[in-house]
């Protein structure tokens, strides 16, 4: 899968924390400064002030100070917005916000789009807040410009991304000949191009991003030197390329040592409806039936959790895969979502060919995936690629598509991983159920646990959801998942897919929801 055009800027120290979702940090609350305000009809000559405000959001970028709380009243505005300017731990951020329930809408049409650059664009910054704005119509048709909906980068910290719109961000590039790439565009980059100074304590929630033309980029990204983030709550949808993507490796950051977004947890988040199909820079004859796009994406990051997420009507569900020989995804838990109607796979895990890099101590428990592998082949529910080393796969529920094919690994080299206490179904029943591990093919589930090892203590059971066709997955009272997980604290965390505690009693349920 292609990604964007390097940053050409080049992010604070590295502040580690484990797979905890309660350690990640948030900005501090404001504390109490100038409210300014901004109107279409008001003048940059004014005080800017409720009955006088200024006109322009740069402006006010300009005159604000930390703790400034900058209310945007309703209307568009054909402007860009640059901020330069920070906000501090003791004064609090500075923040732009919709004033109210009035629209605030910065829209980016006929606007320029130079290089990568953000309609919104924050550098360098600290304790900073973008609230409630709708950012949209930013386009470009020249190769290699990258409009940006929200642009971060740099170094700082305590960023706060909260409650926006975005959507109609654009690259329409034609590809030429052979050439795909110079065809890139993102609705929310944050980009750590400094070292050893990272963008840390990153919060991006409750946002909407939808409608967006990525070419070979993202909808969503931290890339390269992104320490301590939180992605949570947000909705994610129609989009051309991959949803949400943690990356590393790319020469981001200008030192390979801090080269990786890592330290986040992606929480909460509705993915659906991305799809790389329609997308030239996957090959200019469409529909081009690539089928490349993940929902939640990491590549080449590393110690993240990705929880009570829904991931459904995509390429790909969820991905945790190297795309750079040599270099791994670690140490990335993936719990309690729910992943389903996927066209490619549900969940996937390494290499995608044996010239990539490799998974490595990785965390799929207590998820519930359900009826992915929709082009029919074979890809199974969990794709097992090039390169997996001591990754953990339990508590899982897999249901099988009409292929029945429920994990498929042609890849030989895979050490060192654990396949335990999942429940398997197919509605073809056992013998209509199918297993390829180290490329060997297994039709039923005695013959696959004999030939292979795992699973010694998994079942083949119909789950009883509640009704899956409709989309509840919570489960009937009758399901043979529940009380029959492993109960191996240390990785099966402390919430399911509703944010109820994961143990109730001394007995642990299979998949998403206890």
């Amino acid at each position: 899968m292609l990604k964007l055009v390097k940053a050409l800027l080049a992010g604070l120290s590295i502040t580690a924390f484990g797979l905890d979702s309660g350690n990640v940090q948030s900005s501090p609350a404001s504390a109490a400064g100038t409210e300014y305000y901004v109107a279409t009809d008001g003048s940059d000559s004014n005080p800017g002030t409720m009955s006088a405000p200024w006109k322009t959001l740069q402006h006010a970028a300009e005159e604000a100070d930390p703790g400034s709380l900058i209310y945007v009243r309703g209307g568009v505005y054909n402007q860009k917005l640059k901020i330069t300017r920070s906000g501090t731990a003791s004064q609090g951020p500075i923040t732009f916000k919709n004033y109210g329930s009035e629209k605030a809408i910065i829209d980016g049409t006929g606007l320029s789009v130079n290089g990568i650059e953000g309609l919104v664009e924050l550098t360098n910054v600290n304790y900073i807040t973008i609230q409630g704005l709708e950012i949209r119509n930013y386009t470009t048709t020249s190769r290699n410009a990258v409009p940006v909906g929200i642009y971060v980068q740099g170094s700082g910290g305590f960023i706060n991304l909260t409650n926006n719109k975005i959507h109609d961000i654009k690259s329409t590039v034609t590809p030429t000949g052979s050439d795909l790439l110079g065809r890139d565009a993102h609705g929310i980059a944050v980009y750590g191009t400094k070292a050893p100074e990272s963008l840390h304590d990153i919060t991006i929630h409750g946002n909407e991003l939808y409608n967006l033309i990525l070419g070979s980029s993202e909808t969503l990204v931290l890339n390269g030197n992104v320490d301590t983030f939180k992605v949570t709550d947000n909705l994610i949808h129609d989009n051309d390329n991959i949803g949400i993507d943690i990356i590393g490796f790319e020469g981001t950051a200008p030192e390979e040592a801090y080269d990786q977004a890592r330290n986040g947890l992606v929480k909460g988040n509705r993915v659906y409806n991305i799809s790389s199909n329609n997308n030239p820079s996957y090959g200019k004859k469409l529909p081009n039936n690539s089928n490349a796009a993940g929902g939640i994406y990491v590549d080449g990051g590393k110690d993240s959790i990705i929880e009570q997420n829904y991931s459904y009507n995509n390429d790909i569900g969820i991905e945790i895969a190297s795309e750079h020989a040599g270099k791994s995804t670690s140490d990335i838990a993936i719990r309690s979502n729910v992943v389903h109607n996927n066209r490619l796979t549900g969940i996937a895990m390494g290499g995608y060919d044996d010239e990539r890099g490799s998974t490595v101590n990785c965390k799929i428990v207590n998820n519930t995936v359900y009826n992915n592998d929709l082009l029919g082949e074979g890809s199974g529910q969990l794709y097992v690629q090039y390169d997996t080393k001591n990754n953990v796969i339990k508590n899982n529920i897999f249901v099988a598509s009409s292929t029945g094919v429920l994990i498929y690994n042609e890849y030989t080299k895979n050490s060192g991983n654990v396949v335990d206490y999942n429940l398997y179904f197919s509605p073809g029943g056992s013998t209509d159920a199918f297993w390829t591990w180290k490329n060997k093919d297994y039709a039923g589930f005695s013959a696959y646990q004999a030939g292979t090892g795992n699973d010694a203590h998994s079942l083949f059971k119909d789950p009883a959801f509640v009704n899956a066709s409709g989309g509840d997955f919570h489960l009937q009272s009758s399901s043979s998942a529940i009380d029959t997980g492993s109960t191996d604290n240390a990785i099966i965390g402390t919430q399911d897919i509703d944010g109820q505690p994961r143990v109730q009693g001394a007995d642990v349920n299979i998949g998403a929801d206890e």
